[in-house]
């Protein structure tokens, strides 16, 4: 099952964030992934709507290893990445965890994919 990653500066547009999802050409991704303080965030429950949406705390993100690290998100969020570490956590709950496709950015938003 494919893992979507994601991270998103509050306020941010469904239309962008699901720009950025369709940019990937993914197909059939089940789970959403994102930071615990973004769970309200609209954008991020109308993309999860009939999908599973996990969450992490910032101190859980930061454990995971990931190729692309932003000491920006890291002073904003506390964790050095969100949609790269969200997505290969929830994809390691379901039983893999390697990341496909890594962070992509896009208006506000960063999206990965892991399996």
């Amino acid at each position: 099952m494919l893992v979507l990653g994601v991270g998103i500066e509050p306020g941010t547009p469904l239309a962008h964030l699901q720009e950025a999802v369709d940019a990937l050409g993914i197909d059939g991704y089940g789970v959403v992934a994102t930071i615990d303080t973004r769970a309200a965030e609209p954008a991020v429950v109308d993309l999860a709507a009939g999908r599973v949406l996990r969450t992490y705390p910032a101190a859980v993100l930061d454990t995971v290893a990931v190729p692309s690290p932003s000491a920006v998100v890291r002073r904003l969020t506390g964790t050095g990445s969100v949609a790269e570490a969200a997505a290969l956590l929830a994809a390691r709950e379901a039983g893999a965890g390697e990341l496909v496709t890594p962070k992509q950015r896009g208006r506000g938003v960063t999206v990965a994919v892991a399996r």
